[in-house]
């Protein structure tokens, strides 16, 4: 990482100032486990599109000292007013597996208590909100968790062989487990703002029908992209990604 990031929230990185008068921002929300750095390359790509600002929760990186939250609800809610500031201009958002349904939860909570209808949801590596699969992986040990990180192959290899390092970042990838694998979606009026979808062929977390069942959330335009690869393709296919997502912001 060539540059410091730029902030004036807790809750957010801008890696690339010089996106910073582009048309549209582009909010993005990392995986479980996962920090705003995630989306170093994303943000790099995109800076002539988009003014791209990654989302930093709490209990990682520069927030490694504040206690993680452990429930989507609650991120939503904390992010939903951290946002706000950033809607002076359309606002898009693209989450990845956890950070899916937290930008889902979160456009939600714009268009329904703020009147401000996104420009665009993209989400990746995530089932619907209205799907569910029993998971407790939150409540096993740390050799379980660290088993999971590593056969997803998201987590920085460093850190996996850091046993120091590991033991620091163990409780927020827990708790981020614990928020995403008790998260409830509660029923409500559909999304007016496009939803567009991306998934791995090969993806352990999201099937097929489950990555469609995202057309029951919106009543605007819906699209399903399938990309070779498992649960993070977007990285593998960062390229393409990165053209299918400036098309679509320019479209919004």
């Amino acid at each position: 990482m060539t540059d410091r990031p730029t902030h004036d929230s807790p809750w957010v990185r801008r890696f690339h100032p010089e996106g910073r008068d582009s048309r549209v921002r582009l909010i993005c929300l990392p995986h479980a486990g996962g920090s705003a750095s995630f989306f170093f390359p994303f943000s790099q790509d995109l800076a002539r599109s988009a003014d791209v600002l990654a989302v930093q929760y709490p209990g990682r990186q520069d927030r490694l000292e504040e206690p993680p939250v452990a429930s989507v609800p609650e991120l939503a809610d904390a992010l939903t007013e951290a946002l706000l500031p950033y809607a002076d201009r359309p606002l898009a958002f693209f989450g990845h597996s956890m950070g899916a349904a937290l930008a889902f939860e979160i456009a939600r909570r714009f268009e329904r208590d703020k009147g401000l209808v996104a420009a665009a949801l993209i989400v990746s590596g995530r089932r619907a909100p209205g799907t569910h699969r029993a998971e407790a992986l939150h409540l096993r040990d740390d050799d379980a968790i660290v088993a999971e990180i590593t056969s997803l192959a998201g987590t920085d290899s460093r850190v996996l062989g850091d046993k120091e390092l590991l033991r620091l970042v163990l409780p927020a990838i827990r708790a981020d487990y614990r928020a995403i694998e008790t998260y409830v979606y509660t029923p409500g009026p559909p999304l007016s703002c496009p939803v567009h979808v991306l998934t791995g062929t090969d993806d352990p977390k999201v099937g097929a029908a489950e990555a469609e069942a995202w057309r029951d959330a919106t009543a605007g335009p819906f699209t399903l992209r399938r990309y070779d690869g498992g649960h993070f393709f977007v990285s593998r296919h960062r390229q393409e990604v990165v053209r299918v997502i400036e098309g679509l912001l320019a479209a919004a």
